[in-house]
């Protein structure tokens, strides 16, 4: 049963593996500041992947309403996880915040969330909150049907490829935001195109595909822009094709994720929509937020203005 008890503290949910570790070596400092601010809070951390679905789900049914994230981006997919799974209370009651050690900062970058731990904590203390948009999706483990919550970009072939590597080396401690990049290329000399039918409100795309990404966000793999128009708040998906290359293309067309002119190139589509499906052959693999998933066929539908977080933005 949830407590009866309004808890004013914020929740800290600190993933002490983020960042090279920088969530458990820097946490002194983190709180130092938050004290400094006369932010109350109570901390708890993770100890395993998606210990922090659990843990934001106990704490809201004890009364917590006001959450701070001090991880990347995929501790934040997890609490929000935790926040849609609960059903005692409304999900737009919960406040999101976020101090960012991970490496990406592609969620905090969009809502103008520095890295530089002081500035953050000031942004919590003022506590201006914007609602911005869910994303549910539906695919497959296997035979098994899971689902997931997301509110920055989910990527799909070869995006979801460079992801899945990128996170087995970080398992085994290899860090920083040029390893993405570094496995983008080492990645592209054995990936195969993968021949997709996508559905989007209706209308059907078939192409050769090389990856796709789906946003409401516009940043991912630490700053690249591969849904550069996409607005969190508009109860739309940002979707871009990027339709069959050659290596020495690719490779000369890296430049426009993060210039943010991918979408002016010939061999890249970009669509909007609410509700998309997309299957594939060979079966087509799955991340979001930074999370390698499962593999299609998959299943995608907008949740609008129904996450509310903490932006450094005045929205008046």
């Amino acid at each position: 049963m949830p407590s009866s008890n309004l808890n004013e503290k914020w929740l800290v949910v600190i993933n002490p593996n983020a960042g090279k570790g920088k969530g458990k070596k820097d946490w002194h400092k983190i709180s130092g500041l938050l004290e400094k601010e006369g932010i109350q809070y109570e901390p708890v951390f993770t100890e395993r992947r998606r210990h922090a679905i659990e843990l934001t789900h106990t704490f809201i049914d004890k009364g917590f309403r006001k959450i701070i994230v001090v991880g990347g981006d995929g501790t934040m997919n997890e609490v929000v996880n935790g926040v849609f799974n609960q059903k005692n209370v409304s999900v737009s009651k919960i406040i999101l915040g976020m101090i960012t050690v991970g490496t990406g900062n592609d969620w905090g970058r969009m809502f103008g969330i520095p890295t530089d731990y002081a500035k953050a904590v000031s942004i919590l203390k003022k506590c201006t909150t914007f609602m911005q948009d869910a994303g549910t999706v539906k695919y497959y483990h296997g035979e098994k049907n899971e689902s997931r919550y997301f509110i920055n970009i989910a990527g799909l072939g070869f995006d979801a490829q460079v992801v899945k590597k990128t996170n087995r080396q970080k398992d085994k401690g290899r860090k920083g935001v040029f390893l993405y990049f570094w496995n983008i290329l080492t990645n592209l000399l054995f990936y195969k195109f993968t021949i997709t039918e996508i559905i989007v409100d209706g209308q059907r795309i078939t192409n050769e595909t090389f990856t796709i990404s789906l946003g409401i966000g516009k940043y991912t793999g630490g700053g690249m822009m591969q849904t550069p128009n996409a607005i969190p708040d508009d109860g739309l998906f940002d979707l871009t094709i990027i339709k069959k290359m050659r290596r020495g293309e690719i490779i000369l067309s890296l430049k426009r994720l993060y210039n943010g002119t991918i979408l002016d190139h010939p061999k890249v589509e970009s669509y909007t929509g609410k509700k998309i499906t997309i299957d594939s052959e060979p079966k087509i693999h799955l991340e979001v937020d930074g999370e390698s998933l499962g593999h299609s066929p998959i299943e995608f539908d907008i949740v609008p203005k129904s996450v509310q977080i903490v932006t450094a933005y005045d929205n008046k």
